[in-house]
């Protein structure tokens, strides 16, 4: 009964404790999060409007008739504008629309599509893409001449989707041998742009 007693007490003690360490999970994280931005070629600016186009293509997804399936089957990943799809769904229909809601979204410059038709992902490959996703960025962030924070990397079924800014070819040799080399990687897709890349500064479509 003591213990009992003490509980109304305690638990408050536990909850401001409990989110001071989320307040300061929040801080650092968010730091890091600035440090890391400030690395990429885009800039601060730049990959706050990619952070707004991916929200922008999110809420167009979610709102469509097609909305939980273009949430559950499709990736997306934005670097300067550019825009891109991959995953597998069901029929040409779902794919179309993904990409036509895709450049719906202000500031898109382009929309690279490649999402699958088919049957063969799911919860299958899961767990093993969330493991390549992770060690590829490992090993990009410890690779020496790489500037990783430049890279999003995506992984669907063994296939690694790769789109960001390369310093140049020397450096994205590098980024396209350390995905080859993960083991469970069956196929890498680039589309990654050389620093000097005149697409890199192509207008918004209107």
């Amino acid at each position: 009964m003591r213990h009992a007693g003490l509980l109304p007490r305690v638990l408050p003690t536990f909850a401001v404790l409990a989110l001071a360490g989320c307040i300061e999970t929040a801080v650092v994280g968010g730091a890091a999060a600035v440090g890391s931005t400030a690395l990429q070629d885009r800039g601060v600016k730049g990959a706050a409007i990619d952070l707004g186009i991916r929200s922008e293509i999110n809420d167009l997804w979610f709102k469509d008739e097609n909305g939980q399936v273009l949430m559950r089957d499709v990736n997306l990943q934005v670097q300067e504008g550019r825009v891109l799809v991959s995953g597998e769904v069901a029929n040409a229909d779902l794919r179309a629309r993904a990409v036509q809601l895709a450049w719906k979204a202000s500031g898109v410059r382009e929309v690279l599509n490649e999402v699958e038709v088919g049957n063969s992902g799911g919860l299958r490959t899961y767990w093993t893409d969330s493991k390549i996703v992770r060690e590829l960025e490992a090993r990009m962030l410890l690779e020496k001449g790489v500037t990783s924070p430049n890279y999003s990397v995506e992984s669907y079924n063994g296939t690694v989707f790769l789109i960001g800014v390369a310093q140049d070819q020397t450096e994205l040799n590098r980024v396209l041998q350390l995905a080859r080399n993960i083991s469970s990687v069956k196929k890498v897709v680039n589309h990654v742009l050389l620093k000097d890349d005149p697409r890199r500064f192509r207008a918004p479509a209107s």
